[in-house]
């Protein structure tokens, strides 16, 4: 068996469970509670208990209660800042978190092949496939997907809710296009014990994995379980050098102009300007300084199976045709 890709049986009868759900994000919270404890029940797993989060506690403080009460797999079913929340209360445990995406970005769904479809998250969960993965660790919060400095961030505050909510994630194209002529900055990258580097970059990313909204792989040699962060400093100055790069990563290519790629398990990106700064897609209070370390297999995550495979999209389909069954059996009982 892989290191860092494990499969866990869970006891006679199911394991326990947990859903940490943001309200706002559900259209109708009632139908999703039944069909969600329907589904379970029709898998042979007892009645979840169920979490939701506030303004004030966005779902770290649910999750915690959660592990507390000695359940084995806890839903996140929200947004990217619902995941995140959550991660933060299972890092260290030995509890799965399984994603029920409500929200428009979702990175690590789109990163690890989690379908943003309720019946394949469910189903997900129910086959008990599970994979250990590395996280990032910035100050007192972590990330399982990316964090970013600069561009990246001016992106996520340039996109409205509204804009989201109507056309998903182009919705981060809109935003983008309105930073591209933004000046660089100045930043010193000091990566584990190597002597800093100087740049006049666009963004600094700090990944986990390498996929973006939208299917797009920005880092081909990033993987969540490997014991390494991935830093992509970006340093395009015109419109033609944007296209050039944009156009790199559309046809995938190995080399993407005005791209550098460092791999490391600690770095610390210090900039001459305050800048905007974002983790999993949340952005977080705007910094000169970004740390982030790596913290090794320190998160279960429910994932399709095979578990083992590279590629965590290869059975994601099929799982969301056999939970559409689940749903289906559940719903005639």
């Amino acid at each position: 068996m892989d290191a860092g890709q494990e499969s866990r049986p869970a006891g006679a009868g199911g394991p326990r469970s947990a859903v940490v759900v943001n309200p706002v994000k559900v259209a109708d919270l009632d139908e999703l509670r039944s069909t969600v404890n329907d589904a379970l029940a029709a898998a042979g797993w007892p009645e979840p208990l169920w979490y939701e989060t506030t303004v004030e506690d966005p779902g770290r403080g649910q999750t915690e209660q959660a592990v507390k009460a000695g359940v084995e797999v806890v839903f996140a079913c929200g947004g990217d800042g619902t995941v995140m929340s959550c991660v933060r209360g299972l890092v260290g445990t030995d509890v799965a978190l399984a994603v029920l995406p409500q929200g428009t970005g979702n990175l690590l769904a789109a990163n690890l092949g989690l379908s943003t479809d309720l019946a394949a998250g469910i189903e997900v969960a129910v086959e008990r496939g599970r994979r250990l993965l590395d996280v990032g660790a910035v100050e007192d919060h972590y990330f399982t997907v990316m964090a970013g400095m600069g561009f990246d961030a001016q992106m996520l505050a340039a996109t409205s809710e509204t804009t989201k909510a109507r056309i998903g994630w182009p919705a981060y194209v809109v935003g983008a296009a309105r930073h591209l002529r933004d000046r660089p900055m100045r930043v010193s990258i000091s990566l584990d014990d190597q002597p800093p580097l100087r740049r006049r970059a666009r963004s600094v990313l700090v990944a986990n994995v390498g996929r973006l909204q939208g299917g797009l792989t920005l880092l081909t040699e990033a993987e969540p379980d490997d014991g390494y962060l991935d830093v992509a400093v970006l340093t395009p100055r015109t419109l033609r050098h944007w296209l050039a790069l944009g156009w790199a990563v559309l046809r995938r290519q190995d080399r993407v102009p005005r791209m550098e790629v460092f791999r490391c398990r600690r770095v610390e990106i210090t900039s001459n300007r305050a800048q905007p700064r974002e983790l999993d897609g949340d952005l977080i209070a705007p910094g000169r300084t970004l740390k982030a370390e790596i913290r090794r297999r320190a998160l279960w995550l429910c994932v399709p199976q095979p578990e083992r495979a590279r590629d965590l999209t290869v059975d994601v389909d099929a799982a969301a045709e056999r939970g559409e069954q689940l749903i289906e059996e559940a719903r005639r009982e």
